[in-house]
């Protein structure tokens, strides 16, 4: 973690600013510049809440304390009491985030550990294409970019972020997954910045970003309009929200494959995975070889893990998503982009409205 991300965190509970303990910090190389990052640390913040520091990452989920226990045992003389102060005060609510968040967590943690950063396309989509689909769905251009500060809510295995970040354009990228870690070890531009935490409880400063990009994240939640009204505070007057979403699609095989997932995706996680590795894939393999689809073998898995593996994934219609911005202050609304399975609508902060 670099020193500066700390004006922008938040506690995601309390809203308030964090104070850091570093517990130890290294040099590290983005280009041709070093810099001096927090490696490991702990967060505090109001009413007793406090939040690890692991593999250089802010974990600022409301439930961090009890995912990290071993390093937080480690590092603070009073972990076990701060621990139980918590659960005593907040125990209801940790018994939400804990049952909504774990299956969540584990499947885009799973899907990403099969994706290979040195070789592989994100969604099909080389470098250029990464770059060029985000200036579309965000109807933005790298110049307009230039000054501004963008949020990915969700970025998954990062690697928007360190092109983003080439191009000069401060970011931050969270992932509610470990795949997090990942896209921190693969990052080279001192210009990105990572967290983890949760959409629903955004851990970072409200008002403050020029843009926040959330593509297929908000429909992986339990609730994709309250992902985005929690979400919508951290715009700043005159910033815009990108938000793509599945449609639904009046197809049988989509359908078809929807009702498997709704059994399926409550199965353990490996045994999901080698279920779709002995059933799903070769089908998948042999129809997209076929068709003259260039993806390789992981990158067909990402994708059929992407489909099934995730406890919520939801569909919606062009206007309803419109509906979430016009209930919040967001004017000059649009769909930039519509295409077989999803489509991408922003609009424009205005609190005058």
């Amino acid at each position: 973690m670099q020193h500066k991300l700390l004006e922008i965190l938040r506690c995601p509970v309390t809203r308030s600013k964090l104070t850091i303990k570093i517990i130890k910090e290294k040099k590290r190389l983005f280009g041709e510049d070093t810099f001096t990052v927090v490696e490991e640390g702990v967060l505090f913040a109001d009413a007793g809440w406090f939040y690890p520091i692991v593999k250089g990452i802010p974990r600022l989920c409301v439930e961090s304390f009890l995912d990290h226990e071993s390093f937080l045992k480690e590092n603070l003389e009073d972990y076990a009491s701060r621990r139980e102060n918590i659960l005593l005060e907040q125990g209801d609510l940790l018994k939400y985030v804990v049952k909504k968040n774990k299956r969540t967590k584990q499947s885009f943690t799973k899907e990403w550990g099969v994706y290979n950063y040195k070789t592989d396309k994100t969604w099909d989509a080389d470098d250029e294409g990464m770059i060029g689909r985000f200036l579309k769905e965000t109807d933005e251009a790298i110049d307009t970019l230039k000054g501004k500060v963008v949020f990915d809510a969700g970025c998954g295995n990062g690697k928007l972020n360190g092109l983003l970040g080439e191009k000069g354009i401060t970011n931050i990228g969270m992932d509610f997954s470990n795949s997090i870690e990942a896209a921190y070890a693969n990052s080279t531009s001192a210009n990105v910045h990572f967290i983890q935490g949760d959409v629903q409880f955004p851990p970072v400063a409200f008002g403050y970003f020029d843009i926040v990009h959330s593509s297929g994240v908000l429909i992986c939640t339990n609730n994709t309009e309250l992902s985005f009204s929690c979400l919508a505070p951290t715009i700043k007057n005159g910033g815009k929200m990108s938000v793509w979403s599945y449609h639904p699609r009046k197809n049988f095989l989509h359908n078809f494959f929807n009702s498997i997932r709704s059994v399926s995706s409550k199965l353990p996680l490996t045994l999901q995975y080698y279920l779709y590795a002995a059933t799903l894939f070769p089908v998948s393999y042999i129809v997209k070889k076929i068709k003259g689809n260039p993806q390789n073998s992981r990158e067909m898995m990402v994708d059929i893990l992407d489909w099934f593996t995730p406890e919520f994934r939801w569909e919606h219609g062009h206007k309803e998503a419109a509906a979430w911005f016009y209930k919040r202050q967001f004017c000059k609304v649009k769909v930039t982009t519509d295409e077989l399975f999803g489509f991408n609508v922003i609009g424009e902060k205005n609190t005058a409205l």
